[in-house]
């Protein structure tokens, strides 16, 4: 009897103990989710992501990014004090990979994602239809707050913001009424990995 009593109390100190620290357990593996990408003549941004805010377009980033889909594409649109926009496989924003991710933002019904579109951060790009999104993102140059709940950021550049400035500052070609436009001699996406810790 004192044997069962005795193991009854181990028992309940260890799952007093799970419950006491849950926290444990539930702290996310951030060294799974951090990107660098290798731009021909400017250096690296290095991006971490967050899968907790927008799990489906984290997923889907990181496989093209795994895949190489993204080395030696381009960054195809830029708008000074705006964005830095890349991943087209045809150089001129109308293409994409073979599939579409649903929109994770909050005017398409998912509320969770609650990243503003600051300075640094990375966001999927899409036509005007919510579920659009494949293979385009966009690095913030500027603050565009007009922007949040209409577009699933997922990431933040942690490292190279010097070299997103320096895209953001070439020189233009068929500029748009909305300030943004082609790079007048190609910004190349060498390479993007996973970074391991």
């Amino acid at each position: 009897m004192k044997r069962i009593f005795s193991l009854f109390l181990v028992l309940a100190a260890l799952t007093a103990a799970l419950l006491v620290f849950p926290a444990c357990g539930d702290k996310p593996d951030t060294s799974t989710h951090r990107v660098a990408i290798e731009v021909q003549d400017f250096g690296t941004i290095e991006l971490e992501l967050y899968p907790t805010k927008a799990p489906i377009t984290v997923a889907n980033f990181e496989k093209l990014v795994k895949e190489g889909f993204y080395d030696g594409l381009t960054f195809h649109r830029i708008g000074k004090n705006f964005m830095i926009q890349g991943g087209d496989p045809n150089g001129d924003g109308s293409g994409g990979s073979d599939k579409t991710i649903k929109g994770e933002f909050s005017q398409n019904g998912f509320t969770r994602n609650d990243i503003k579109h600051e300075r640094g951060v990375i966001s999927m790009a899409r036509s005007s239809s919510n579920d659009s999104a494949s293979s385009q993102f966009f690095i913030m140059h500027g603050d565009a707050p007009y922007l949040d709940g209409s577009y699933a950021a997922f990431g933040r550049v942690t490292s190279g913001m010097d070299v997103v400035d320096a895209i953001a500052n070439v020189k233009l070609k068929n500029i748009g009424s909305d300030g943004t436009g082609t790079p007048a001699k190609p910004v190349v996406i060498t390479r993007m990995y996973m970074i391991e810790d």
